[in-house]
């Protein structure tokens, strides 16, 4: 008798340690800017608002990261704790749901914490997880459903609940900012094309097939295509109780006027820059860099020099194993950067900055991951984790840029400035 195969030892626990030591490297110097910095001067405002319902402000995007911001603020203060405590917790879920998608998408252990690793030292993600800004919170939610949905597809007698639950996180993310608004109609669209190509004589009412055996086409549409959209609208609903500017026309005509506002001709920016900028990682934003307290401090976003350069290639191999080898981790990944980051080449928007390719860099490095699993289960392993080990020595040399440690002096900033691009 032939021996049964091994199964992967699901990675759960070793998920969760790295969530957590994320999440407790994102608390030093976390309340040591005692002023709003960068985009904290407009949607902390407006989470003030909401708290006491006066005036609806910053009307340009959606409400649930204002109003977690504003939850934040009524848990534990108006006050750096409670501009940012939350923030961190987001970005510590978005790392671990992120993990977790990696792990039912792929069933790889190395994959699966290759992944964590990469982006727990991305600086994408931890800059985001300690600033009380929207992107945090799509970036959370986003990974909530790509962990749900993949979890469907790989638990099917688990689907109904994991659907309704990726529908659910669609919507949140919609709902905390529009840059997931592509990306959250790819997994219908995914259910669509698969059940599809299964080649149902019943497409629509059809339970058999891929991608969750036991769920139609109908029911799928429910949660992936109502469930994200009802959410989103009920996000709103504190809009029509300010007692200045709510909403009194309607949902719709608000949107139109929401989307005036976001693609309305804006003066040029120091740090503006364009999608190639980002794929090269040749343009940083500096959220901050001042004297506090006497002590020379910065936060400087820029992806990790090693990894954003290093995922190309591995995208390009993810591209071709998607398409040609039928590796679905792989196709998925290269899906979303090429959605996310399409969503920028052609938005109607003048004024782009680099933290618009936060969520490319999620898709990108999760190509990395997954080229690098495939050199560790080739037998080359230590080539495997050389981008790993390098990512995250990076991570320690640029944690005092990255996290507002205290510097050295005013000209500090050519420690890591490495390019004109990042001064």
């Amino acid at each position: 008798m032939s021996r049964a195969p091994e199964q992967p030892k699901d990675p759960l626990g070793w998920c969760a340690a790295l969530a957590l030591l994320f999440w407790l490297g994102t608390l030093p110097f976390l309340r040591v800017v005692t002023e709003p910095y960068f985009d904290e001067v407009h949607y902390l405002p407006a989470a003030r608002e909401l708290l006491v319902l006066g005036e609806y402000i910053n009307r340009e995007h959606p409400l649930v990261g204002k109003e977690l911001i504003a939850l934040g603020m009524a848990l534990f203060g108006d006050n750096p704790w409670g501009w940012r405590l939350l923030p961190t917790l987001f970005g510590a879920l978005a790392l671990f749901a992120s993990m977790r998608a990696m792990w039912f998408a792929s069933l790889s252990r190395f994959a699966t914490l290759a992944y964590g690793m990469l982006l727990a030292t991305g600086f994408h993600l931890f800059v985001h997880a300690r600033i009380a800004m929207l992107d945090i919170f799509y970036l959370a939610f986003l990974s909530v459903a790509a962990w749900q949905f993949a979890a469907a597809i790989r638990q099917p007698e688990q689907g109904r609940w994991r659907l309704a639950l990726t529908g659910v996180a669609l919507g949140l993310a919609m709902g905390s900012k529009w840059n997931a608004l592509l990306v959250a109609t790819l997994p219908g669209l995914t259910f669509l094309v698969a059940r599809a190509l299964a080649g149902r004589r019943r497409l629509l009412l059809s339970r058999r097939g891929a991608p969750v055996p036991g769920i139609t086409l109908v029911e799928a549409a429910l949660w992936l295509g109502v469930v994200p959209l009802v959410v989103y609208a009920a996000s709103f609903i504190p809009a029509y109780w300010f007692a200045v500017n709510p909403i009194t026309e309607g949902l719709v005509f608000h949107h139109r006027f929401m989307l005036d506002l976001q693609t309305q001709v804006l003066k040029g920016h120091p740090y503006q820059s364009t999608w190639q900028d980002w794929v090269l990682n040749a343009r940083s934003i500096w959220y901050l860099y001042e004297p506090i307290d006497g002590v020379q401090r910065g936060i400087m976003l820029i992806g990790n020099p090693l990894t954003m350069l290093l995922a190309v290639p591995g995208l390009a191999w993810c591209a071709w194993h998607g398409l040609f080898r039928r590796n679905w981790a792989a196709l998925g990944a290269v899906a979303i950067y090429a959605v996310s980051l399409g969503f920028w080449i052609f938005a109607a928007k003048p004024v782009q900055f680099y933290y618009h390719y936060s969520l490319p860099s999620m898709a990108l490095l999760a190509a990395l991951a997954l080229a690098c699993d495939a050199l560790w289960q080739g037998g080359w392993r230590k080539t495997a984790l050389a981008p790993v080990v390098g990512s995250v020595l990076l991570f320690a040399w640029f944690y005092s840029i990255l996290s507002a440690e205290p510097l050295a002096g005013a000209d500090s900033f050519a420690v890591w400035t490495w390019i004109d691009g990042w001064r």
